[in-house]
């Protein structure tokens, strides 16, 4: 078998997708990963990279075109890396999501458990509440390359508001006329870092813009061209991130204009939200996803349950209205903060929230001899560190609602609970982020029953 070599040109038939939605293909048994290929094409390849195991190509020719294939409808795809599938149908993403989940939770998590729903979006474009534009150092707005942090300028980005391309401009234009310098991440120097934009069901904006410094020069004319370009703006804040860091946000906040926090409704709640509070950025399928993790939670109205990673308390809430109890942990102060006000503003009495570590308010709440009936995680990609887990199932709840942004990390830790006694039910993948590979999922675990002597 000879060794491929780059720049060389194949022929090949596109048998299935990366994690990452590449399409995969084999040339003499050796892996190859090809850049924005369909499943069932053949096309003629030309390898850019290889590897010891694997390879990376790209689509030189499509010799046999697949129906699921379509012409990409944005100028940046796919230089740009926020999205990966606008080159297939909408029907064949979320093929591709579906079936992602469920080898992950078999071939992973050794979970015999099916992924026979994917619940689709209504609208693959705009459906973003929430935008973080990296600035490049010569001041110009937009997303990055993928896996690279070069911005590619991007301001009429198909998955945002209308209200926060439009902001990107302003600002663009705010750093051009005042001569304000951008943030060059190599050398540490110069001034706005990323421009962040929440919006709300009503169109209205919260902005966030992330300084490596302490002020802005100009500020009140920033805010003047950022209302100017939308009026519906409720506040505009600066956000002070000094470290060399990939991390977007830092932990000082100053109010330029208007308020702090933006108000939004999700499963017939509302909640109001500051910058760093975590919420889902595609609200009408979050509440989709929410609901059917309600149903999983199977509620009567008696139950005690035990929400971590809360957020500013939408789960929590939308359990509360079902259960008895509600508790909910989050180790972001502002997110808590708001959790507790958005259970006043919404009238319910039944729930209480805990800022700190998920794994160390569990651990408190089972010295405490909490016992939840249902315990509801919906952790940051990289899934549940792994001494949380011994520590719910100490607290033997009868059922756990996993709510998961990784697959991979879903499926590990499914394999890591059924060391504890707790087998996947039910598992529905729901489609937070169109035109990405990113999926959602919800898995329900529920306790085995002891073994018979």
């Amino acid at each position: 078998m000879a060794a491929l070599a780059k720049n060389q040109l194949h022929t090949v038939t596109i048998t299935g997708y990366t994690a990452e939605g590449l399409g995969i293909a084999r040339i003499d048994g050796q892996v190859v990963f090809v850049h924005n290929a369909v499943r069932g094409e053949t096309c003629s390849i030309r390898i850019m990279k290889t590897l010891k195991n694997i390879a990376y190509a790209r689509v030189e020719e499509i010799l046999d075109r697949s129906p699921a294939r379509r012409e990409p409808d944005c100028p940046h795809f796919p230089a740009c890396g926020g999205c990966d599938f606008r080159h297939l149908a909408y029907s064949e993403e979320l093929e591709v999501k579906r079936q992602r989940v469920e080898d992950a939770l078999r071939r992973v998590g050794g979970a015999d458990v099916a992924v026979g729903e994917i619940i689709g979006a209504d609208w693959v474009d705009g459906y973003r509440n929430k935008c973080q534009f990296p600035v490049s150092p010569d001041g110009r707005a937009g997303f990055f390359r993928a896996r690279s942090h070069q911005v590619i300028p991007a301001l009429d980005c198909r998955l945002q508001t209308s209200q926060a391309n439009a902001v990107a401009a302003a600002v663009e234009g705010y750093l051009l006329d005042h001569d304000v310098p951008a943030y060059d991440e190599a050398a540490h120097r110069g001034l706005l870092r990323h421009i962040y934009v929440r919006t709300n069901r009503e169109g209205q904006a919260l902005v966030c813009l992330v300084v490596n410094g302490v002020r802005l020069p100009a500020e009140e004319e920033l805010v003047r061209h950022i209302r100017a370009v939308c009026p519906e703006t409720v506040g505009v804040v600066l956000n002070v991130n000094r470290e060399r860091t990939n991390v977007v946000l830092g932990g000082a906040y100053r109010t330029l204009w208007g308020e702090d926090t933006i108000t939004d409704t999700l499963c017939g709640l509302t909640f109001r939200l500051s910058v760093p509070s975590f919420y889902q950025v595609n609200r009408d399928q979050a509440g989709r996803l929410y609901e059917k993790a309600v149903e999983f939670a199977g509620l009567t109205g008696r139950e005690t349950v035990l929400d971590l990673y809360c957020g500013a308390g939408t789960i929590t809430l939308a359990m509360a209205r079902r259960a008895g109890r509600t508790i909910g942990a989050e180790i972001v102060p502002e997110a808590v903060e708001n959790a507790r006000e958005n259970a006043q503003a919404n009238g319910i009495a039944n729930a209480e929230f805990f800022c700190g570590d998920a794994g160390d308010i569990a651990q408190r709440l089972a010295a405490e001899r909490l016992r939840p009936d249902v315990v509801v995680v919906d952790p940051p990609r990289k899934g549940l560190e792994e001494t949380v887990i011994p520590v719910i199932a100490s607290m033997r709840p009868e059922r756990i609602v996993y709510v998961s942004c990784d697959p991979g990390t879903l499926a590990r830790d499914v394999k890591r609970f059924s060391g504890e006694g707790y087998r996947a039910l039910r598992a529905v993948a729901v489609d937070l982020f169109p035109r990405t590979r990113h999926v959602e999922t919800v898995l329900l675990l529920s306790k085995l029953p002891p073994a018979s002597k």
